[in-house]
């Protein structure tokens, strides 16, 4: 299980994460994406803990507390979709 980190400030760290999160028990992994074109952090993270246990206690602790003057949103991340392509293939002969 992930837990998913949203409406982080964009100066947020990895360490800064680590430090929150390790008051609920063992970080295993902290993930912030970033865009790729500009490579500027995109305002979320995903964050591995030792336990479900302390997972589930660091998402009801920090759902909607204010941190460098946001409100995060902390909840049990999902599955990434798969995304489907378009049948059909990608030229189409038109007649002009």
């Amino acid at each position: 299980m992930s837990i998913y980190v949203g409406n982080l400030d964009y100066e947020i760290g990895q360490e800064d994460l680590t430090e929150v999160f390790a008051e609920y028990g063992t970080v295993k992994r902290v993930h912030l994406p970033t865009d790729r074109e500009t490579g500027r952090k995109r305002g979320f993270a995903f964050v591995e803990m030792g336990t479900e246990a302390e997972e589930a206690s660091a998402i009801s602790a920090l759902d909607g507390a204010e941190w460098m003057g946001r409100e995060l949103k902390v909840n049990q991340a999902k599955p990434r979709e798969q995304k489907t392509s378009r049948s059909g293939g990608g030229r189409r002969n038109f007649r002009f």
